[in-house]
């Protein structure tokens, strides 16, 4: 016999609600790094740890392939492209508000960067945290983001369920 399950017609109030969670997240991200790049000519210190300096990143997190030229420019972006659209895919599946919110963090994260990316070959980085002379590798907006939505992808894994056999269909012992 089959049986055809009821699909969705299209995104529900979560959905949008999360898409526009990611968009915001980019524009909020991009808006920080213009007003970065216009007005951080030299470094800002803010608290004893945390600074405002203008850098630029060619590479993925922590430099990585930075000295890939614009054939690593390219690769990285269309990797970013993929893996936004299966975030937003994802979102557009899913009925947890939980997972919703971590993909939308994570995808308007790397849209931000993606949008950096394409528009110049280098991500746009200006958040300095620091311990005397120990400094964490210079961030921004998006990535943080990114670091939020992750985090909250690994509390709702934790909190999640194994699933159970249906009834019936246990093992015998």
């Amino acid at each position: 016999m089959i049986t055809i399950l009821p699909t969705r017609r299209g995104a529900g109030r979560l959905q949008a609600a999360a898409f526009a969670l990611a968009a915001l997240v980019a524009t909020l991200d991009q808006a920080a790094k213009a007003a970065a790049r216009a007005r951080l000519d030299t470094a800002l210190d803010l608290t004893p740890f945390l600074s405002l300096r203008l850098g630029f990143n060619r590479g993925v997190t922590f430099g990585l392939f930075a000295g890939s030229g614009a054939m690593g420019r390219w690769a990285l972006s269309a990797v970013a492209v993929l893996i936004i659209s299966v975030l937003l895919a994802w979102i557009w599946r899913t009925r947890s508000v939980m997972t919703a919110t971590a993909a939308s963090l994570i995808a308007g994260g790397a849209m931000g960067n993606l949008l950096d990316r394409l528009r110049s070959g280098a991500v746009t980085d200006f958040i300095d945290l620091h311990w005397g002379g120990a400094h964490w590798p210079t961030f921004n907006l998006a990535d943080a983001a990114i670091v939020c939505g992750v985090g909250l992808l690994l509390l709702t894994a934790r909190e999640a369920k194994m699933p159970t056999a249906p009834s019936g269909m246990e093992r015998a012992p």
